[in-house]
């Protein structure tokens, strides 16, 4: 009961951060830069999946864990996208400004790709999938705490700057607890499916980061532009894959659909750190 109230609510508030370093210009970037935004948006709705299904294609796995993997591919970048971004020296108001947009875009996209997923790759043992559950408990966990986010950053600008940096550490903290209960909670079934999801997952991840980094330079999107793209597409909010499998279950707890992207929470890191420092070199050559 404590988890089914907990991870929601740990959700929320991670999505209450991103509105929360939102503002006004964040969204006229919208129409200032479309090329980048309409690229970051069209990579990860459509390109991503597709990648994810092409590698389930060639890498099998067991239906529940394929269906995670594909739950996973379905999210946008979260906060995490956003600091690794900063850390990397990308264009951190662009990469607020795509995961803003493709987190509200996710409420209505994520319900019917779920609906695919489920038939294409459970078969008779998907569960009855409620699009319109799913699509109010997304926009109750996503779209409902960055509007507030928002508001909170309109409303008093002054404080929401001087406190943005406590809200993000207390929102990336979070998303680790979101992550070591998913692993607590199906140890298990994470100690026997590791070395099935660790190559596939590592992999997707890679390819994604070099995808992201050639679809920006082909589109002649370069320096922290280009850097912030491919960390978009590379990148992956964990927390709301493990969130959306749970909504899927209805079974209350951490579903055997969220393990993957547990798994994706900690070998992300391990890929992405590395990746995006040689993803800066290549760059700050463009």
């Amino acid at each position: 009961m404590l988890i089914d109230v907990a991870l929601p609510l740990s959700l929320a508030f991670i999505m209450f951060s991103l509105g929360y370093g939102l503002t006004p210009a964040d969204f006229a970037r919208v129409f200032s830069m479309p090329k980048a935004v309409l690229a970051g948006i069209i990579l990860q709705v459509v390109a991503v999946p597709a990648l994810a299904a092409l590698a389930l294609m060639l890498f099998p796995l067991p239906p529940a864990l394929a269906f995670g993997v594909m739950l996973l591919s379905f999210c946008p970048g979260g906060v995490t996208s956003n600091i690794l971004t900063k850390l990397a020296g990308g264009a951190v108001a662009l990469s607020i400004t795509l995961t803003a947009i493709v987190s509200l875009l996710s409420v209505l996209t994520v319900p019917v790709l779920i609906v695919w997923a489920a038939a294409r790759y459970l078969g008779d043992a998907a569960p009855v999938v409620d699009v319109t559950r799913i699509g109010l408990s997304m926009f109750a966990i996503t779209a409902v705490p960055v509007g507030l986010g928002l508001l909170v950053r309109f409303l008093r600008p002054e404080f929401a700057i001087r406190t943005e940096k406590t809200v993000t550490w207390i929102a990336t903290i979070l998303f680790v607890f979101i992550v070591l209960v998913a692993l607590i909670s199906n140890w298990q079934l994470f100690v026997d499916s590791i070395a099935q999801l660790g190559p596939i997952l590592i992999g997707l991840n890679a390819v994604l980061l070099l995808l992201g980094m050639l679809s920006a330079r082909a589109l002649g999107l370069t320096g922290r532009d280009g850097l912030c793209i491919s960390i978009e597409m590379g990148v992956q909010n964990a927390a709301l894959g493990i969130a959306v499998a749970g909504l899927v279950a209805q079974t209350g707890g951490i579903p055997e659909f969220a393990i993957p992207a547990a798994v994706y929470g900690i070998t992300m890191y391990l890929v992405t750190i590395p990746g995006m420092f040689v993803l800066r070199g290549v760059f700050s050559k463009g």
